[in-house]
């Protein structure tokens, strides 16, 4: 059940029109300016003069600073706002916030989650400059965009070679190795609830098993399971550390362990990984500020995508210069199992529900 970016154009099949939509522009005083160029977005009122910028995001904290490096250099007058969170609290607060919108921009939250924000009408359409590069599975359906992502991250496990050497343990290969009785109480995992490495992972599963056996599944696992917790990075550093030798999480991160000193390995299993995208998005607003355009048009630059690059193997557009980092194989993308975002979106309360309550006993205390 394996696939590739070039036969999953089925999946989210895009038409890419970028007409010229009018714009009117407005001061922070509420009068009008005169509009400059045509947008690629449905008439909304533009505030051409703020540059406060508020930024929603579950990008890595390691990863911000460095990618912001451009835009600042750019755009060294933009005061950029940034609130970071896992996948899970972002989307919740976010929804929570819907008739009184903080944020001006979404950076890299899952598409999942983004797809529940469009479902409740809270994305402004709005076509990057550059979409026309984004391939078809990273950007939405619709003639101008509501949502482009800029990479794909995909589960693995993070195995501590050290302490399964002490245990004379083998290390799992396999989504069916981690139900082995000889893993009891070895194994972390991100809450998909508070974690889009969670819910992308067990999204994953019952897209690959199919509803009832995915469920049948994860009550085995869960067996294994020592505690679930609320960061998909959390699980790749407790096995680093030993204190929980196997952590399901993410290639990245798992990578970036050993990278740093871990004695871990990080395995991709055999069935195929779940996946998600990181997306970014223009929320809906009744003046949206040209600041956040610049900011979504800078975000798929190719400066930016080379600093995606060194963390992501799998990049949303394609060019020759892109490298895949070391501790991936040489065709991740045939790693990625075949997986229905927009479905996934539509599922996703019912998902977190069930989850919840079969699971969430294991769960760690909220901080």
């Amino acid at each position: 059940m394996k696939r590739s970016v070039g036969s999953a154009v089925a999946l989210l099949s895009v038409a890419i029109m970028l007409g010229a939509c009018g714009v009117k522009a407005v001061t922070p005083d509420g009068t009008k300016a005169a509009a400059s160029a045509p947008a690629a977005s449905a008439e909304v009122n533009v505030d051409t003069k703020s540059k406060d910028l508020t930024v929603y995001t579950a990008l890595e904290d390691d990863q911000i600073k460095t990618y912001l490096t451009t835009f600042k250099a750019k755009y060294p007058d933009v005061k950029v706002n940034i609130v970071r969170d896992s996948t899970g609290i972002v989307t919740a607060k976010l929804l929570a916030e819907k008739d009184n919108t903080q944020a001006d921009v979404v950076w890299g939250l899952a598409a999942t989650s983004l797809l529940v924000l469009d479902q409740n009408s809270m994305l402004e359409p709005y076509a990057p400059k550059g979409v026309e590069r984004i391939l078809p599975d990273f950007k939405d359906k619709n003639p101008v965009t509501h949502w482009v992502g800029i990479d794909a991250w995909e589960t693995a496990f993070i195995v501590n070679k050290v302490e399964m050497e002490k245990r004379k343990l083998a290390i799992p290969q396999s989504y069916e190795d981690l139900v082995k009785p000889e893993y009891k109480g070895l194994i972390t995992m991100p809450n998909p609830s508070s974690s889009g490495t969670g819910f992308l992972t067990v999204s994953g599963l019952v897209q690959l098993k199919g509803n009832d056996a995915a469920w049948d599944y994860m009550n085995k696992l869960h067996d294994n399971i020592a505690m679930y917790v609320h960061s998909g990075s959390k699980p790749a550093k407790l096995a680093g550390t030993g204190e929980y030798p196997i952590g399901i999480s993410f290639g990245y991160r798992g990578i970036q362990e050993k990278k740093s000193g871990s004695p871990v390995e990080v395995v991709f299993p055999k069935e195929g990984s779940g996946w998600d995208v990181e997306a970014n998005a223009l929320m809906k607003k009744k003046v949206v500020k040209q600041v956040a355009k610049d900011f979504l048009d800078w975000a798929i630059t190719d400066d930016v995508m080379k600093e995606y690059n060194k963390n992501y193997a799998i990049l949303a557009i394609k060019t020759d210069a892109a490298k895949i980092p070391d501790g991936y194989s040489v065709d991740p993308i045939k790693q990625l199992i075949k997986n229905d975002l927009n479905d996934a979106a539509k599922k996703r309360d019912t998902v977190l529900a069930e989850w919840d309550k079969r699971f969430n006993a294991k769960s760690e205390p909220k901080k």
